[in-house]
């Protein structure tokens, strides 16, 4: 019989024995499964653990129950395997902005990444949230069932609120509005206040995913130039005099992906320039809580007349608990309440936001971020060391964060780069997906909190071999980073 905690994984291995069967056609379409207590008999566990996972195929459509009768394979069985294998991401696909994306999400469980966008699960406040996650299945019924109010969960809401205030941005309350995530926001922005063959500016290099959600909104993208101070502002002043944009979408702390920060006088002539020639800034502040001490922002030093500020949570507590924010004029979060009804009928899900109010709320997260910068500033000193090894440098060094912005050594193409990682299950940001003008060739994003494996860099060494790249054929001790995070 199943041992005591043995349930879950029983079931997991009826389900496999089952799965192999089909696919290896022992058991066709239309044959009946043993039944429940032979089967148990025969692996010698609980008749409800075969139960459990008979009724998990059943929902999977791989078979099906006949009262009375007992359990059949399905006559759509034979071509589940296809269909999942026609379902795997596409390794040939043009390396755009939709790549990294792709190949990050879709990787396998043994795939490095040191492409990817996030922290790894060590790194984020498991803890916290189980405990948050305990305390909100406690609540009442109508918290676990019913739909977001329209502008989300008041508690969290209120938090966001100290915490603007904390920085100087004074908000009111008909001024916040929860959505589903970040990038949500964003979305929710553009259709508000956005229209077909309009013209937006972005930073060149930009965060990949913005070019991504403008294509879709088909408007105009115009790049400025980046700098370790913000955008070339005599570039923008000209841009914004020449065509007109309605929207420049931006990070302000820990860009993404430099990891530049915005200096204050860079600030003002932008905020001037924005004035003068009435665009509106969408400030993402996703990354601010990776600063050790806060930088200026456009949204504080503007007072949310042309600045929105965007948000989110995903990248600090966690990508599967999602909620975004936006903070803009009260007139205009009006109209937001109502877009946000029209396409998800409600704010973001009650029991997200109860969980990330209950983590915030409590003096853990603090004590958690305060030992992540540490972390961080380690593994930033660690994958540098490691980069510069294989004669890859660093653009500049961030103030905090997780991203380097690299230039690979000369005749390096990092597109090529990454097709090479990536036939070995190591998945690299070349630089062209972030640069609107493609001129990012040489360049590539790295983070460092996924590069604590050194096959990393016998990938990246052997990739750079091959292209011929110089720097590439050098043999450094391999850097193992896992002791960063320890």
């Amino acid at each position: 019989m199943d041992r005591p905690g043995r349930g879950g994984t029983r079931t997991l291995e009826v389900m496999k024995v089952i799965r192999a069967r089909v696919a290896a056609r022992t058991l066709g379409a239309g044959d009946r499964l043993p039944s429940v207590r032979r089967f148990a008999a025969t692996m010698g566990i609980s008749p409800s653990t075969v139960v459990e996972a008979y009724e998990r195929l059943a929902a999977e459509g791989l078979i099906r129950a006949r009262r009375g009768s007992g359990f059949y394979v399905s006559a759509t069985a034979a071509a589940l395997p296809l269909l999942l294998a026609e379902a795997e991401p596409r390794r040939d696909r043009a390396v755009d902005p939709f790549w990294v994306s792709r190949q990050s999400l879709e990787a396998e469980p043994n795939a490095l990444m040191p492409g990817c966008g996030w922290l790894p699960a060590e790194l984020m406040p498991s803890m916290l949230l189980r405990r948050a996650l305990r305390t909100v299945a406690r609540a009442e019924d109508a918290l676990l069932v019913d739909y977001g109010g329209t502008r989300g969960s008041l508690a969290l809401r209120r938090l966001l609120l100290a915490r603007f205030a904390e920085e100087g941005l004074d908000v009111a309350a008909n001024q916040l509005l929860l959505t589903g995530s970040g990038t949500q926001a964003i979305d929710l922005i553009c259709r508000f206040l956005l229209r077909p063959g309009d013209t937006v500016l972005v930073d060149d290099p930009c965060y990949f995913n913005f070019r991504a959600l403008l294509r879709a909104h088909q408007v105009t993208i115009i790049g400025v130039p980046y700098t370790s101070s913000g955008p070339d502002i005599t570039r923008f002043e000209a841009i914004l005099a020449a065509e007109r944009p309605r929207l420049y979408v931006t990070n302000s702390a820990l860009h993404n992906p430099t990891g530049a920060t915005l200096s204050l006088s860079t600030a003002h002539r932008l905020l001037i320039a924005a004035a003068a020639h009435e665009l509106t800034i969408v400030e993402d502040d996703i990354f601010a809580d990776f600063e050790p001490e806060p930088s200026p922002r456009l949204a504080a030093l503007d007072g949310l007349n042309r600045v929105i500020r965007i948000g989110s949570f995903s990248k600090t507590l966690s990508a599967s608990v999602r909620c975004g924010y936006i903070a803009a004029r009260a007139d205009w979060v009006e109209g937001l309440v109502d877009l946000q009804l029209a396409t998800s009928f409600g704010g973001p899900s009650p029991v997200a936001t109860a969980v990330i109010a209950d983590v915030l709320a409590g003096g853990g997260y603090r004590k958690h971020m305060d030992e992540l910068r540490r972390k961080l500033a380690r593994a930033m000193r660690d994958t540098t060391r490691a980069l510069q090894a294989l004669g890859i440098e660093p653009w500049l060094m961030p103030r905090g964060g997780f991203h380097l912005w690299c230039r690979l050594p000369e005749g390096c193409d990092s597109a090529a780069l990454a097709r090479t990682a990536l036939a070995e299950d190591v998945v690299l940001a070349p630089g062209n997906v972030f640069s609107v003008s493609q001129t990012a060739a040489g360049f590539l994003r790295v983070n460092v909190t996924q590069s604590g494996n050194p096959r990393i860099w016998d990938v990246m060494r052997h990739a750079m071999a091959k292209a011929a790249c110089r720097g590439g054929e050098a043999e450094p001790e391999p850097a193992d980073l896992r002791s960063s995070f320890r």
